[in-house]
């Protein structure tokens, strides 16, 4: 009985901690992860495949929309997001990471680029 407990236990601790882990990439030169600079992420990596920029809407304050674009473009900084796809071989699915200000915000996996 006091195994099955000890394994209840240990599955109920460790239940919290699973879920809060960020996606990292495995590169030749080392692991990319959240956070990392975009020379990191070339050093570690080398350059991508493909790779795509564009102007996130940007939110004012508690506003649930974007700033229209007339104030926008005007008054408000474009938030300059963009997007590195690579392809890691036969097999493996391929990894898009998303720079945000310069810096890793996060990797995803998936069949194709979304």
């Amino acid at each position: 009985m006091n195994k099955a407990r000890a394994a209840l236990l240990t599955g109920v601790l460790g239940l919290p901690f699973g879920a809060a882990q960020a996606e990292s990439l495995r590169c030749p030169g080392g692991i990319a992860a959240e956070g990392d600079s975009r020379l990191s992420l070339i050093y570690k990596c080398g350059q991508p495949q493909l790779a795509d920029s564009f102007c996130a809407p940007v939110f004012y304050g508690s506003w649930p929309n974007p700033v229209p674009e007339p104030w926008a473009s005007a008054v408000v900084p474009c938030q300059l997001m963009e997007q590195w796809l690579y392809e890691r071989g036969p097999g493996n699915l391929v990894a898009t990471v998303t720079l945000r200000a310069g810096k890793v915000q996060s990797i995803t996996y998936g069949r194709t680029p979304q």
